[in-house]
């Protein structure tokens, strides 16, 4: 008699916590992350039961219990996301260490070093059999040996994370001899065992056809058009500007979504990193300029441009850009032009730029790669973030 009662006390408990639970975590957890898909989040029943008691008679002290695992919310993200593991290469150790962050996770160990003769070395110092691992890393051969080391020690599937995809600028044949470069990286990652990839701001769309694998290409332009709202107090009375022909749809994208007007900066080019002449097709006078490109290198462009743009009557210039490369004479020639500031997302470190160009911000992306890390690995779409961020 009491064990029968004691049964119906517990499944009482179980079935009232059920949704008081899913309420109350999706309240409380501290990874700010987008709405999560009804049907994979109530369907998770695993995940409510790892909060439930099942071990005390005393409905009190069963209350008290979840109540003591809500309480801890880190880690129950874990519980939610078993069986993964991220790695971070030498190459952006911060942003892969504010993803895991993110997800309420450590980061896996690995360590990286140079012989003698600058090969490189990866040991990754803990067991990735039947994990779902990431890899966080733009630099290329490192990332190549971290695949393989993961894939023949019986990962699940490893997914590379590249926030900055290396030769994305040779993702054609547009003179004699010239070389594929992207096709032949994407080639590199599929035999050394990749299963997915998650890049932001591909430079050439199309450079997904080259893999036969699954490629997410995140966009930066949520949280470009967050920044713009909360940072540029005209910018109602902007106009964006593409410093490219190849960039017209994405400034078209964001004009629509702000309700604003887009240019267009016709520029010839004489050989690479240099710009022979440029021409502006739109109307700036009066308002403020908003130049969007997915990378600047030397900067040359986007600082002809600018200077296009004063003189046809802009009353302000800014800057946004993905990727910010800033190599050679990139720093002196933005320290020099006359933005307002030059935004870039940290795909690629800034650290040291801002430090050499007080005009640089940047606006942070990890949550962008986390999310997409996090939905992956459940299974779950990647749509919504091409429109919004997950904060």
């Amino acid at each position: 008699m009491y064990l029968s009662q004691l049964i119906s006390c517990q499944l009482a408990l179980g079935v009232g916590y059920i949704f008081h639970s899913l309420k109350y975590l999706h309240m409380r957890t501290t990874y700010h992350s987008a709405p999560f898909e009804t049907n994979r989040f109530i369907g998770s029943f695993s995940y409510v039961f790892l909060v439930m008691p099942v071990l005390s008679a005393d409905p009190v002290r069963a209350k008290t219990l979840v109540r003591a695992n809500l309480e801890k919310p880190s880690s129950v993200l874990q519980s939610r996301m078993p069986n993964i593991k991220i790695f971070s290469g030498t190459s952006h150790p911060d942003l892969a260490q504010r993803i895991v962050d993110r997800l309420g996770i450590d980061l896996g160990k690995v360590v990286t070093k140079k012989f003698s003769n600058l090969e490189t070395c990866v040991e990754i110092g803990e067991s990735v059999r039947g994990e779902d691992v990431g890899e966080v890393n733009d630099n290329l051969m490192e990332l190549l040996i971290m695949i393989n080391a993961c894939k023949i020690a019986s990962a699940s599937r490893v997914t590379a994370v590249i926030p900055c995809f290396p030769y994305a600028r040779q993702d054609k044949k547009d003179k004699s001899r010239a070389p594929i470069s992207a096709k032949l990286v994407a080639n590199m990652l599929s035999v050394a065992g990749a299963d997915h990839i998650i890049t932001m701001d591909l430079h050439a769309s199309q450079i997904q056809g080259f893999f036969d694998i699954p490629v997410d290409n995140l966009y930066a332009e949520p949280a470009v058009l967050k920044w713009i709202r909360e940072n540029i107090v005209e910018w109602r009375n902007s106009i964006i500007v593409s410093p490219d022909a190849g960039g017209a749809k994405r400034v078209t994208s964001i004009a629509d979504r702000l309700n604003v007007e887009f240019a267009l900066i016709h520029k010839e080019r004489k050989k690479a990193n240099e710009v022979a002449s440029m021409v502006l097709v739109g109307d700036v006078k009066d308002r403020v300029a908003i130049l969007v490109d997915d990378m600047a290198d030397t900067c040359g462009t986007i600082c002809h441009a600018a200077e296009k743009l004063l003189e046809a009557g802009a009353t302000k210039v800014y800057a946004i850009l993905t990727h910010g490369i800033f190599s050679g004479p990139a720093i002196s020639r933005i320290n020099n032009a006359c933005f307002e500031a030059v935004v870039v997302t940290n795909t690629i470190p800034q650290e040291q730029h801002m430090k050499d160009c007080p005009r640089i911000q940047c606006i942070d992306v990890s949550m962008m790669f986390a999310e997409a890390v996090r939905r992956t690995h459940n299974g779950e779409s990647v749509s919504y973030l091409f429109s919004n961020v997950p904060y």
